[in-house]
Order: structure tokens, then sequence, then C-alpha cells
């Protein structure tokens, strides 16, 4: 198989960057913006993310089946989408930082627009984006590349938003202000990585059916087991991660009192992104993505039960757990696009019909319930405990709910996913299988001089095993 361009692989990362402009500013900071600027309480701001999130699951959904309908013959099936999306997408990520001072229960109506809102945006472009990855190359190594890229491009706006930004979110200061300068110069530089990955990361993987009915979907989507689990366990680890994710700022502030390790955190993520991102496909072709996934979880599992069993006075140690759920999750982030991208020949070898949108979307459906649960779990945990707003000492019970948010629920969650991932049977050999066989259909369908038919198998009278599932 050809190797992707340096370019094409840079600039693929470039869009994980953009789209993390407005997804990881609003995981990493909305859920403090509503408590402490918004004025919405913990309890009200929880059952917000809970359920404006479960409806960005349904508009993945929603998002996928308009991919799959749509093709361009100058820009393929993606890229338009990236394109014309992207600007009103970030617009948006503006305008959920920017809640007006109409009330409680006014800005608890104005929220709930405006993220509902962003959410359909982030879908009609996430979706597209994602989806590229499996249409630009099928080598196993090359999707590793693009999954490092892609970590790489988001973790670098991470990583950015926890040394300059974080910093700023401490009691008194005027974050309205810190918060709007700082979506109104995203919508800039977004705007300018979004065309740029438009214009770089193409599609070069041949489809015999450019626009996919809702049948076809749903036949790539029913018998794909390899799907199933990857989604449960990636439902699991996203609870556990989010989380982590909504509250980090609070342990750091409020249970550790040490809001000054918040840059330090990120200047180590962005380290171990560039280190990890070089060994990466290297390690994925010795020992797999499945096992990857299962042992970076366990990482995971050990820093959360440090960050809840560390007392708040060992402030070095509770830090340390939040490094190893770290070095966790950026390794099995590399991989899992990668993993996803792998279920998408599997539809196409059992139905003959690639369907990028749909199976990335059903992928991105469960990662955002996940999200929503582990936000909205985050958010009741702070509820629960008696978190006050405004810059008090929290009581012991509140600094409990923080701890249990940010080390019991992540380790809990993410033992689930591991379990679940056990039971995952598309191995990198299977893969490398059912490669072989669908370019064995696809030279037989060309020699022969007839196209496959729509929904069907290119070799539909040949071997009686390629219906059969895999892992047999």
């Amino acid at each position: 198989m050809k190797k992707l361009n340096k370019l094409s692989i840079v600039g693929y990362g470039a869009g994980d960057a953009a789209n993390n402009l407005a997804f990881t500013t609003a995981t990493m900071f909305l859920l403090v913006y509503y408590t402490d600027v918004a004025g919405i309480s913990a309890a009200a701001a929880g059952t917000l993310l809970l359920v404006v999130r479960l409806f960005d699951a349904f508009a993945d959904v929603f998002a996928g089946r308009l991919v799959d309908r749509t093709y361009s013959k100058r820009f393929g099936k993606f890229r338009p989408f990236i394109m014309f999306g992207s600007i009103p997408l970030l617009l948006l990520s503006m305008a959920v930082f920017s809640v007006p001072q109409i009330g409680e229960s006014g800005a608890l109506l104005y929220a709930y627009v405006t993220y509902a809102a962003l959410g359909l945006a982030y879908s009609l472009v996430n979706i597209p984006y994602g989806s590229l990855a499996g249409a630009m190359t099928q080598d196993p190594g090359e999707r590793a590349k693009l999954g490092s890229a892609r970590m790489v491009g988001g973790l670098l706006v991470g990583s950015a938003l926890g040394i300059f930004v974080a910093p700023l979110i401490k009691p008194g200061a005027d974050l309205q202000s810190t918060f709007t300068t700082i979506t109104l110069v995203f919508v800039v530089i977004g705007t300018a990585l979004y065309f740029f990955t438009a214009l770089t990361a193409k599609e070069r993987v041949h489809r015999a059916v450019p626009n996919v009915s809702v049948k076809q979907s749903i036949e790539t989507l029913k018998g794909n087991k390899p799907l199933l689990m990857l989604c449960i366990s990636s439902f699991f680890f996203l609870s556990g991660y989010l989380a982590l994710t909504s509250v980090q700022l609070y342990y750091l502030r409020d249970v550790l009192g040490r809001l000054d390790l918040y840059p330090v955190l990120s200047i180590i993520q962005l380290v171990l992104t560039f280190v990890l991102a070089a060994f990466m496909p290297k390690l994925v072709r010795s020992i797999g993505k499945k096992a990857i996934y299962i042992y970076s979880s366990l990482v995971t599992v050990a820093g959360g039960v440090v960050i809840f069993f560390t007392p708040a006075s060992q402030a070095m140690i509770g830090f340390g757990g939040l490094v190893l759920s770290l070095v966790g999750v950026l390794a099995m982030s590399i991989v899992v696009w990668a993993l996803e991208a792998d279920t998408v020949e599997y539809g196409e070898w059992k139905t003959g019909v690639r369907t990028e949108g749909i199976t990335y979307a059903l992928f991105s459906f469960t990662r955002k319930s996940g999200q929503a649960v582990g936000g909205a779990l985050a958010a009741y945990a702070l509820a629960l405990g008696g978190y006050k707003s405004g810059g008090v000492t929290q009581t012991p019970d509140a600094v409990f709910g923080i701890q249990i948010a940010a080390g019991a629920l992540p380790a809990v969650l993410t033992i689930l996913a591991v379990l679940v991932m056990t039971k995952y049977t598309l191995t990198d050999a299977k893969h490398a299988e059912i490669l072989a066989e669908i370019q064995a259909r696809r030279t037989k369908t060309a020699y022969a001089g007839t196209p496959a038919e729509a929904g069907q198998p290119a070799d539909a009278a040949a071997p009686a095993h390629a219906s059969t599932p895999a892992g047999r």
C-alpha cells in the first residue's frame, strides 16, 4: 500500500487541533464556567450536561447518515462538511461561553439552547473528520500515524489550555472577559486549521457505493460485533475520563490546593504526547492495538486509585495519580481511532459496502453518551458533597465528592471498559485477512468487468466463508 505523505498526516492532525478548540475548551472549563461565572447550580449544570450530551449523541447518528448520503466529485465525501461547517461551529463555541446575566432560569435556558446547537454543529464537522481517516488509508501502521497525528493536534490544544488558560481560573478574576477573548481568538485559528485539513487530507480508499442507503447502513452495523464491543468499551472509558476531566481543575484547586500544578500537568501531557506518538506505530506492529488499549486502560485505573486514596495533604502523590491516569489515556487515545477504522473494513467485508459515516457515527454516539454520563456524574458528585462556588474553602464532604469524581469513578468505569474489550475479536491479524479478501473481491470484479451490485459483496458467488463473522 502507498504510504501517506507527511503533509497529509500533519493536515489530518490539524483537524483535531481545530476540533479541540471547541471540544476540549468545553470539557475542561464549561462546568466551572456554568457554576462560577454563569451562576448555575452544580446539580442543574450536571443535568444540563447529561441532557445536551445525550442529544449530541443522537446528533452524531443524524450526521453519520447525512455523510453517507453525500458525495462531491470535487471534494469527496467528508471534506465539504469540514470546510463549510467550521465557522458556525467555532462561533457557537464562543456563544456557549457568553451566558447573559438574565437570572438563573434565563441563563439555564440560554445554556441549553447554545450548548445543544454547539453539539449539533460539532457532529456535522467531527463525524466527517473522524470518518476521513478510514478513507485515507487501510494500512494499520499508517492509521496509527494518523491516530498519533490526531492525538498530537488535539493535545497541543489541550496543553495550551492547561498552560495558559487554567491558571486564570481563580477567585476574583474577570472570567467572562477571559473566556470571551479566548473563544474569539479560537474562531480565527480554528478556521485556518480546518481549511488546512480540507486541503491536505484527501480520500484515497476505493468505494464501490458512493451514496449509501439507510438499508445498507443498517446492514453494515447490525452484524458488526467488533464495532459493538468497541462502542460499549468506549462508553465506559469515556464516562470515567470525562468525570476526571470535568473536575480536574477542582481537584487541583480545591483538594490539593495547587492550581499552579495545572500548567505543569499540561506540559507533562505535551511531552508524553510526542514521546508516545513517536514509538506507538512500532508498538502497534509489535503487540497489536487491542493489547495497547487494554494495558493503557489498566494504567488509567491505577491512576484513579491513587487519586481517590491520597489524602489532600499529599499534593505531589495526588498529582502523580493524575499523571499516571494521563499516560493511560494518551496511549489508549492513539489506538482507539485506528480500531474504529478497522471496523469499517469489517462491515465492508460482511456486506460489500463501505459506510465510514454511520460506523463512525455509532462509535461517536456511544462515546458522546459516555461523556454525557461522566460529566453528569462528576457534577452530581460535586452537588452531593455540597460544593460551594465563589472561592470559599470546601468542606471535607465536598473534597470527598471531588475525589470520587476524579479517582473512584474513572477507576471503576475503566475496569468495566477493559472487561468488555477482552471480548473484542478483530485482531490485527484478522484485519489483515479481511483486507486481503476485500482486495481479492475487487480484483475479481475488475477482471470480470462487472461492477459490484450495490449493497452486495463484489464476489457474492465466491467463497462461502465470506459471509461468516470474523473471529470464527
